[in-house]
């Protein structure tokens, strides 16, 4: 997870002006915080500046106390210790780092493995921010590790167990929708009835605006063409969120080749397909991980399976078309000027 990832990956068009009030006197507030190796910004809607305040730096802090839970490169973090434990013993883990694991372990299955955590031992080869590349030997060595099958819990215990050792666990795919759904849960647990969170680009919505409209977010163009915040679609959302995952996020070019950090389980490698996929549901954590899943897919099967899922999903292919389910053509709102 890196601070850079996703953030600019939607615009927020949330058409509010910060502390102005509506007729009833209901407003809107926000706050930004570094968390989880990017930004998180929430927004919620309340007639008090102090309970809005207090209810957002509680989300705030059941965001960092999961991040600690889940954090690949701590050495104290849960996810650290089953990695350390792979093919040795199992580990006792907190409810949210099981259910979570959990929650990877459905998409996996549902995906055919399009989509699976044990990428952890192609993903730390790469390096996004040096401009390094592995090798074929190194990539093709690992490969034996990534398999989501070898995954084994049990429930009853609270324990999860990596079969093979090597493996690791990188729930990167996953935990920041899953980070947002929590910040959802604290917020409506504190009274806030409407609000806005953003994990990167992993956001949920819930409630209306002041205005009583729905929040509206825009979906990024992964081919800027005149500004880093230049959009390619917009979308109303109530009571669901959104995720995208693109080759844009964190990537360089050699020879004029993009290698990107959506790898490929089946190969270890970028998958070229798409440019973008996106997933729109009532739950965060399906919206991230099935965002990954869909764009290792490529538009045709990935489709298939959001419509399968029954998901909404727009899928922007490696020439630049887009593609969407039946059932989000008449709710997306295409930029005609991309």
């Amino acid at each position: 997870m890196k601070m850079l990832k996703t953030y600019l990956c939607f615009l927020f068009f949330v058409c509010i002006l910060l502390g102005s009030c509506s007729p009833n006197k209901l407003s809107s507030y926000q706050k930004s915080k570094a968390l989880l190796d990017t930004y998180v910004t929430i927004t919620v809607v309340s007639d008090s500046r102090d309970a809005a305040d207090k209810a957002i730096d509680n989300a705030f802090d059941v965001i960092e106390k999961f991040g600690y839970l889940v954090n690949f490169f701590s050495d104290k973090s849960e996810l650290s210790a089953i990695n350390r434990n792979a093919g040795i013993h199992e580990v006792r883990v907190s409810p949210e780092t099981l259910d979570i694991i959990e929650k990877a372990l459905y998409v996996s299955e549902k995906s055919g493995g399009a989509f699976d955590p044990t990428i952890g031992t192609e993903t730390r080869l790469w390096d996004f921010v040096k401009k390094i590349r592995p090798s074929d030997a190194e990539v093709k060595k690992n490969l034996p590790l990534v398999n989501y099958r070898n995954i084994i819990i049990d429930k009853d215990k609270s324990t999860v167990f990596l079969k093979k050792k090597d493996m690791l666990l990188d729930l990167g795919g996953i935990a920041k929708g899953y980070a947002a759904d929590l910040a959802v849960q604290a917020l409506k647990k504190a009274g806030i009835k409407s609000g806005l969170v953003a994990v990167a680009g992993d956001i949920m919505a819930f409630g209306l605006k002041p205005d009583k409209k729905p929040w509206v977010v825009g979906i990024k163009n992964p081919r800027q063409k005149n500004s880093d915040d230049e959009i390619i679609a917009k979308l109303p959302l109530s009571d669901r969120g959104i995720s995208t995952s693109g080759d844009y996020e964190r990537y360089f070019i050699i020879d004029g080749k993009r290698f990107h950090h959506l790898l490929s389980p089946a190969t270890g490698y970028p998958a070229y397909s798409c440019q973008s996929a996106s997933v729109i549901t009532g739950e965060g954590a399906m919206n991230d991980a099935f965002s990954t899943a869909l764009f290792i897919l490529g538009p045709e099967k990935g489709l298939e399976l959001a419509t399968e899922m029954g998901m909404d999903a727009m899928i922007i292919d490696d020439k630049g078309a887009i593609h969407t389910t039946a059932g989000l053509q008449r709710k997306l709102i295409i930029e005609r000027n991309h």
